[in-house]
């Protein structure tokens, strides 16, 4: 297609193209690149912001620019007891055109699963074996593959207070990743000795201490994005020998664990390590450190890096709709 009919256009990308286009490892490997980027000063965040309504509905929004690579994006969804409809949304950072739509609840899990991804690279044992997954909803699958791409996994252990739900996430563990997973009884007996625990979940109230987890255990903690959340109990921070977030203005803003923790103390907000800065100083666990947790919130620099991968590889290999693109500007409003 030339240049001048491309700049007419843009690509709907759907959920099908996302999935066939992008591994789980791949995305990883964009995220770090992007981070990498928020860390030089060449990528910048947009703090995510949220409403709520009703019972337990929430209106989201986050987005990034990466002017150097000559995109910016923005992702909204509705978040409602009926579903919801994620879209990453790309435009052209210098001209303001829009570039891709791309359907976003395989994007989202990709981009939640790499940013786990890179965290548990830098951050758990070299040879942590065992994953302790608590949550068996979307981000499941995804969760594990991650953790599967960056450390080799023997054995995963999953928990959901539903037994129906812990038996199906077993049975899909070991068909689509062909990884030796079983059930667990409850939370401690899913994390006990685990070297690897990840939180999944949509607890309002906090299930994990700092007594039930392994020395030298690594967590990462994805589920609790909002302040009515919570899966983990202030005592799990104090153990912690190194505290990683995606984003420390989100965390400050919406995360109930850690402002209930560090309330005013700027002191300890300090403490706090940005992933961004582990990517760029290439930081690994400390030989003999205690326990360690990544806190996961969204990010828009996570999204924008894997839906320009997606997009530039959906070009590459003719995938994705041409649709007309709306004109930059419309016409004047009338006054009378």
């Amino acid at each position: 297609m030339n240049a001048d009919k491309a700049s007419d256009t843009f690509l709907w990308i759907t959920e099908a193209d996302v999935a066939q286009l992008v591994s789980m490892l791949a995305a990883i490997d964009a995220v770090e690149r992007g981070l990498l980027l928020e860390a030089r000063g060449g990528a910048q965040n947009m703090l995510k912001t949220h409403l709520a309504w009703g019972s337990g509905n929430t209106l989201h929004a986050l987005g990034a620019a990466f002017p150097g690579s000559g995109f910016v994006g923005t992702k909204t969804w509705a978040h409602t007891e009926a579903g919801a409809t994620p879209l990453l949304i790309l435009f052209d950072a210098t001209s303001g055109a829009l570039k891709a739509v791309i359907e976003a609840f395989v994007l989202g899990q990709l981009r939640t699963g790499a940013v786990s991804g890179v965290a548990t690279r830098l951050m758990a044992a070299k040879d942590a074996a065992e994953l302790a997954i608590v949550g068996t909803g979307r981000q499941m699958l995804s969760q594990v593959a991650a953790v599967a791409a960056v450390r080799r996994l023997d054995r995963v252990r999953v928990f959901s207070p539903n037994a129906a739900h812990r038996t199906q996430a077993v049975q899909r563990l070991r068909d689509t990743l062909e990884i030796d997973a079983s059930e667990a009884a409850s939370v401690q007996a899913a994390v006990e000795g685990a070297p690897i625990v990840t939180l999944a979940t949509r607890a309002r109230q906090p299930f994990l201490s700092a007594g039930m987890v392994r020395r030298g255990a690594h967590i990462n903690a994805i589920g609790a994005i909002t302040p009515e959340r919570a899966e983990f109990a202030g005592d799990l921070l104090a153990r912690c020998a190194s505290v990683v977030v995606d984003s420390v203005a989100a965390a400050r803003k919406l995360s109930r664990e850690f402002i209930d923790y560090y309330g005013d103390s700027e002191a300890r907000w300090q403490s706090i390590t940005a992933l961004s800065t582990l990517v760029a100083q290439r930081t690994t666990r400390p030989a003999g450190a205690d326990v360690t947790l990544f806190k996961a919130m969204g990010m828009g620099v996570a999204d924008l890096a894997v839906g320009i991968e997606v997009y530039e590889r959906a070009v590459r290999h003719d995938l994705g709709t041409r649709l007309t693109a709306p004109q930059g500007r419309g016409p004047e409003v009338s006054r009378t």
